[in-house]
């Protein structure tokens, strides 16, 4: 799998921190440079503090893409996309990141901690590494959705 990625930004909350650690240790393997937004523990935090920077730091090309964990995944996906420039999309299965990344022009994947295993993760981040957008019918579609 080749990644033309310079570098992911991360964030999590408390409940998804475990899973981010596994997944930083995955970037290493990959080689891939990462900045990490927090949380730095599984103490109890609010999902927006660190989902918040990870967008701007997107949004100002800081970071290509972005990986988002919370236990379910929804409070991360909501806050992320409330940044006009940001498409974060839940994945709970490697398929999803593919169609998502390939239709949706998904720069953030967004996994739920509480519901999937370090094996799903893993299988979820190579999909979404390794799909590419499509273009054609599905730029249009993304050129829609901003709101001005």
């Amino acid at each position: 799998m080749e990644i033309q990625i310079n570098k992911v930004g991360l964030a999590s909350d408390h409940a998804g921190y475990e899973l981010k650690q596994f997944v930083k240790t995955y970037l290493d393997k990959l080689k891939l440079p990462y900045k990490d937004f927090g949380s730095f523990s599984s103490e109890s935090c609010d999902y927006p503090d660190y989902a918040h920077p990870l967008a701007e730091s997107i949004e100002k090309d800081e970071c290509q893409i972005g990986i988002a964990i919370c236990g379910s995944g929804e409070g991360m996906s909501i806050t992320l996309n409330k940044h006009q420039h940001i498409r974060a999309s839940l994945c709970w299965i490697p398929e999803i990141a593919e169609i998502t990344r390939k239709h949706n022009k998904s720069n953030v994947l967004v996994i739920p901690a509480r519901f999937i295993s370090q094996d799903t993760a893993k299988a979820i981040l190579d999909k979404f590494f390794s799909s590419d957008f499509e273009g054609g019918r599905h730029q249009r579609r993304i050129e829609k959705i901003a709101i001005n």
